[in-house]
């Protein structure tokens, strides 16, 4: 019979909570989406304040868009003393899957007021083939 330590039950429990760390970081610094659609087209608006879009990329990639960019900040600090900043800087990614009706060739996106909106167009519905099945005889 083999007998565990004491000590190998403890350290992975200490450790679990950091083991996902990067993903709640990536989460909180990532910026604020919704998606919604309607009958003809899918949209994707993310909150992007103070990003300019020439800091921005999007892409499609197998059913998938990907936005990244970074937040830049300029701020100079003659004098001033800072007592907190809840301001965010720094690169971001976030990515989307699109349904299957979704037209990936057809993305389209603009940036207006700190929001950029991203519309992706759905495809035409395919039309049944109906009509009249001739039988044959022998």
């Amino acid at each position: 019979m083999v007998e565990k330590s004491h000590t190998s039950g403890f350290w992975p429990s200490l450790y679990d909570p950091l083991r996902h760390m990067g993903e709640r970081v990536r989460d909180w610094l990532a910026p604020a989406s919704e998606a919604s659609g309607n009958d003809d087209a899918y949209r994707i608006t993310v909150e992007l304040p103070g990003v300019e879009e020439k800091d921005i990329d999007l892409s499609v990639e197998d059913g998938v868009v990907t936005l990244k960019g970074e937040k830049r900040t300029e701020r100079e600090e003659k004098g001033e003393t800072w007592f907190f900043s809840e301001r965010q800087y720094g690169a971001f990614s976030r990515s989307f899957r699109l349904p299957p009706d979704a037209e990936a060739a057809k993305v389209d996106a603009h940036l207006k007021d700190g929001v950029l909106t991203i519309t992706v167009p759905k495809t035409a519905p395919k039309k049944s083939q109906t009509g009249k099945v001739e039988i044959r005889k022998g």
